[in-house]
């Protein structure tokens, strides 16, 4: 089961953290995986790593906000089969909490952007030809702070993962009768935030007390990119350890 040998998934910002933690997975169960960043020498090194546990990858160097160079990447190693659209948070320009009263409109281009612009720019170089072969699946991580909100000074980061839970539910919907899947991942408290301190703190809150891992990221993705996920389509799946979303 979940047999993704033979099929070509590209996850973007996996350079680290939880991407890389997807791309290996994916890898894992058969997939030739196109590991992309903002950065040629982190997709590479999470290629090679791949790679030499014996699993099929190639790094692919793009910015998933610009359009010509997400098409130009997917049209030299292509076709694609399977989108994993991971890269987020503030784009190249990072992102520092700050309250909405206190905030520069400007601020929000950066993390709209990437959060949604990426997602919808994916997508759309990946689509047409999904479409036309009957089979594909697009996977769009998201994160709690999308679908219920948070008040840490993050509202253009709510506002782009919530945009991009809504952009792929309708995508999916347009295109579900051809063999295209299209769901999304709200993600919990995740293992990447530093000192161990810190991470035993934000565990004590959650009701499994333990943060998510790549991991467990990268399980939900294997299922949801595989064959026996065909029914499966305009979901979000809240994967958090069981705290409460609304």
């Amino acid at each position: 089961m979940f047999d993704l040998s033979g099929k070509t998934a590209l996850v973007t910002g996996a350079g680290q953290n939880m991407g890389a933690g997807v791309a290996r997975t994916l890898a894992g169960q058969g997939a030739h995986v196109l590991v992309n960043d903002l950065l040629a020498e982190r997709a590479d090194e999470v290629a090679a790593d791949i790679t030499a546990a014996g699993g099929s990858a190639a790094g692919v160097a793009f910015d998933v906000t610009d359009l010509d160079a997400v098409t130009a990447a997917i049209e030299a190693n292509g076709p694609v089969d399977i989108v994993i659209n991971n890269a987020g948070n503030g784009g190249a320009e990072g992102m520092v909490p700050t309250q909405f009263k206190d905030m520069d409109p400007a601020e929000w281009d950066s993390p709209i952007q990437v959060n949604l612009r990426g997602v919808m720019n994916t997508s759309y170089a990946v689509i047409n030809g999904m479409v036309d072969r009957g089979w594909g699946r697009i996977i769009t991580i998201s994160s709690g702070a999308g679908n219920a909100g948070v008040g840490i000074g993050v509202a253009p980061y709510s506002a782009g993962k919530g945009g991009g839970l809504g952009f792929t539910r309708s995508l999916a919907l347009e295109v579900a009768s051809t063999g295209v899947t299209c769901n999304s991942v709200a993600l919990g408290l995740m293992n990447n935030v530093g000192t161990s301190d810190v991470t035993a703190h934000l565990a004590k809150g959650v009701p499994a007390k333990r943060l998510g891992s790549p991991e467990d990221v990268g399980a939900m993705c294997v299922y949801l990119a595989s064959p026996e996920a065909s029914w499966v389509t305009a979901q979000t799946y809240n994967l958090n350890g069981g705290s409460i979303t609304s």
